[in-house]
């Protein structure tokens, strides 16, 4: 477990942000997973809410996988995961204009450095 603590502890600056001072859309991905995996879920989704998303869908997938098993009846998986894709993608933008917004038009900084 050490070793993936030092991993995720590893923190690369953004080029994006670097060279622009704007958050990128993937802004905030790797302190969600951190904040995640200490079980601050409130913190994970302000930090980017496509990794609870995420989550959630796998979570899903697995429950009506299994389900279309038991119930022997099959389902059509590949229009709801693209409806999935999209909505992350959906998730993504919102959340980049959004954090984008607050940041010039605010002055909110909604990517605290973790502690």
């Amino acid at each position: 477990m050490n070793w993936l603590k030092k991993l995720l502890g590893l923190g690369l600056p953004c080029m994006f942000n670097t060279l622009t001072g704007l958050y990128c859309p993937g802004c905030g991905g790797t302190r969600a997973v951190r904040s995640l995996l200490r079980e601050d879920l409130r913190m994970s989704f302000q930090y980017h809410p496509l990794v609870l998303y995420t989550v959630f869908v796998i979570i899903l997938e697995i429950i009506l996988r299994f389900l279309s098993r038991c119930f022997k009846r099959p389902m059509d998986h590949n229009k709801r995961v693209r409806f999935f894709i999209l909505t992350g993608a959906a998730v993504v933008v919102v959340n980049w204009i959004f954090k984008n917004y607050m940041l010039v038009i605010k002055g909110v900084d909604l990517l605290p450095v973790m502690k």
